[in-house]
């Protein structure tokens, strides 16, 4: 059974590192680009951010027995394949997984224009993916 205490706890985690980044996103791009403190706290508080959803997708393969995934982003798939979420939010997720792993690795230069973009839209995803939890778990009124 999951436990649904653990899953609102994550869940205040990624909404108070979205609020983060919907605080310091406010900026054009060019002060964006020249401000190195504003690309941190953005960086970091995405990574966080998207780090909680992994979790949240953990602790419930787990708790329900969906088998073990064999990549981080298998975890969406397996939620998706036992309808917690349907496949755009899937998608998206995988994406923001690999723009987490792109900031934690540093697997190349990161695209800071890229970065300023998904700070300013593509952030709402995770918001979508704790709506899809929430509903399939009932807590869609927390």
């Amino acid at each position: 059974m999951v436990d649904k205490d653990l899953i609102l706890a994550k869940a205040g985690s990624v909404k108070r590192h979205l609020n983060r980044v919907f605080e310091k996103r406010n900026t054009d791009l060019r002060t964006f680009l020249k401000d190195i403190d504003i690309q941190e706290s953005i960086l970091f508080n995405i990574q966080m951010a998207v780090q909680n959803c992994i979790d949240i997708a953990a602790h419930i393969i787990s708790d329900e027995g969906f088998g073990v995934p064999g990549s981080t982003n298998e975890m969406f798939y397996l939620l998706e394949e036992n309808g917690y979420l349907d496949n755009e939010i899937t998608e998206k997720m995988v994406k923001a997984v690999g723009l987490r792993n792109l900031v934690v690795h540093e697997y190349s230069k990161i695209d800071l224009d890229r970065i300023f973009e998904v700070a300013q839209k593509d952030i709402a995803d995770l918001n979508e993916y704790l709506k899809s939890i929430f509903n399939k778990l009932g807590l869609a009124d927390k």
